[in-house]
């Protein structure tokens, strides 16, 4: 459990042995616990009651869920009240739970090992802002690891209790507000824009509201996760100024927005867009893992459960997709050997059929997931395969790279020349579909040449016939590959269009 200041959030997840976890429950309940207490330094009668009502609820959820451990942590409207001490004992009383206050910078770092569980953090230099109602927590990551972790008093319950007057907020209160972040913002935003992150993650539900807003004004609605989604900050700069200039109830009518954070979500407007400008940010994509989660993690490894997962994969979308063939209970030799397969004609056919390096990776994820539908029915497994990879929480992957292996492995089995659809959820360029079409050829053949799941075929070797087309020169190992040769042979015909040429099989050492 996350106890904030204006939200109690709880995750509960079943842990396996080897550190595997798997979320069972979310719930969140927007309580206010901070109301009128940041500004004078004592946490209300009422609020108090509400926090400890809330996390009494959340422990007959987990209970009720199996759960025997409790980890609850408290932010900024705890640590720096008063009476934060007497709220800790009432929870302790009435519930049993102990909660445990932490710093801001704890706090920063388990926002930033909840992030780097779903995204892939590992490339240029980023920037985790994560905006709640007492703190804002700004941390800068660079090589998949925290270089800097600020936490500053600047929440947005904080910023509209201390500043801002009025419904809209008068033009004096909003010129104070700016003056102030951009006083106390100085040091975090230097050190941003000194690693050079331009890239900026958003966690918390000040955030997503904020993304969740630009899209909708975007014309792009989200769908039903925002996890992923991107919008230029730019969007936010324009949607501060809205929101500015705007009554409540015109900022409920706005597309995405949360009528519980009506009255505090244009002080989150004005850090995000103070700190997007500071920063010259070129991006900001959501990111629903945070701070629940990184306690979950944490808790794993400080228990030493997690530790042979994150061994085998520290790339986090490898784990992602391993996470989901082991959710999804698909165990068995056949699809590591169709992606085994699938690479070697890849890394042979690359340049002929115009793929980058990049779909590399892709294929191979999509050879280890085209046939988890199966689970679902033999009867359109690919259709099911489909759903289950776009709808599977893969994380680390942009929603582009999602949807292209989803498409991947809905058209291993089917014939015909891959199109995207009428109506597409994710629109994917026409560089991507012309990808879609060479994978599935790829994967389509990979997958005939491993008909009897038996890794029959152990290798392919790929030879450009003078006419167009290819010759593939598969070695067996003496093994009959009858069936095999057979299977293929039939799926041939997308890649021979592609390569200009007829597509034939020869096995080695046969004429």
């Amino acid at each position: 459990m996350d106890v904030g200041t204006n939200s109690v959030h709880m995750i509960v997840a079943q842990v396996d042995p080897d550190g595997h976890f798997r979320v069972l429950d979310r719930a969140k309940e927007m309580v206010r616990l901070g109301r009128n207490g940041l500004t004078h330094g004592r946490l209300t009668a009422t609020a108090m009651e509400a926090g400890v009502r809330s996390i009494a609820q959340f422990k007959t959820l987990a209970e009720r869920q199996g759960a025997t451990r409790i980890r609850a942590v408290a932010t900024s409207a705890v640590r720096e009240a008063r009476n934060g001490g007497d709220f800790i004992q009432r929870v302790k009383e009435q519930t049993g739970i102990r909660l445990k206050v932490i710093p801001g910078r704890e706090e920063a770092r388990l926002i930033w090992l909840g992030a780097v569980q779903a995204m892939d953090l590992r490339g240029e230099p980023s920037v985790i802002l994560d905006i709640g109602g007492g703190s804002v927590e700004l941390i800068v990551v660079e090589g998949g690891q925290p270089t800097a972790l600020h936490s500053l008093k600047l929440g947005c319950a904080r910023m509209t209790e201390r500043f801002l007057h009025g419904d809209p907020p008068t033009a004096r209160s909003v010129k104070d507000l700016d003056a102030h972040l951009r006083h106390e913002l100085e040091a975090a935003v230097h050190a941003a824009r000194h690693a050079g992150a331009r890239r900026v993650i958003a966690t918390s539900g000040t955030m997503l509201c904020l993304v969740s807003m630009a899209a909708h004004r975007l014309g792009v609605h989200p769908g039903k996760t925002l996890h992923g989604v991107t919008v230029a900050p730019s969007e936010i700069a324009r949607l501060a100024k809205t929101l500015r200039e705007s009554e409540r109830e015109r900022r409920l009518r706005l597309k995405g927005m949360d009528a519980k954070r009506v009255d505090l979500i244009y002080a989150g407007a004005a850090v995000a867009d103070q700190i997007l400008r500071g920063i010259r940010a070129t991006s900001l994509t959501a990111c629903t893992w945070a701070l629940r989660e990184g306690i979950l993690v944490d808790y794993i490894q400080r228990h030493g459960k997690g530790i042979e997962e994150s061994a085998r994969f520290a790339d986090v979308r490898r784990r992602s997709v391993a996470r989901l063939l082991r959710r999804l209970g698909y165990h068995g030799p056949h699809h590591e050997h169709v992606a085994k397969l699938s690479l070697r004609l890849f890394d042979q056919l690359r340049d002929r059929l115009g793929l980058s390096p990049a779909h590399r990776e892709l294929l191979e994820y999509a050879a280890l997931l085209h046939d988890i539908g199966h689970l679902i029915g033999r009867e359109d497994h690919y259709l099911h395969s489909y759903y289950l990879i776009v709808h599977g929480e893969l994380f680390g992957f942009t929603r582009e790279e999602v949807e292209l292996m989803g498409q991947v492995a809905l058209h291993h089995h089917r014939r015909g020349i891959p199109k995207p659809p009428s109506d597409p959820e994710v629109p994917l360029p026409t560089t991507e579909w012309k990808a879609i079409r060479a994978l599935s050829s790829i994967l389509r053949l990979a997958e005939g040449l491993d008909r009897s799941h038996w890794g029959i075929v152990s290798d392919v070797r790929v030879a450009k016939r003078r006419s167009g087309g290819a010759v593939l020169e598969l070695r067996t190992d003496g093994h009959d590959a009858a069936l095999e040769v057979w299977e293929a042979g039939r799926r041939t015909e997308l890649l021979a269009k592609l390569l200009g040429g007829e597509v034939r099989l020869r096995v080695a050492g046969r004429r």
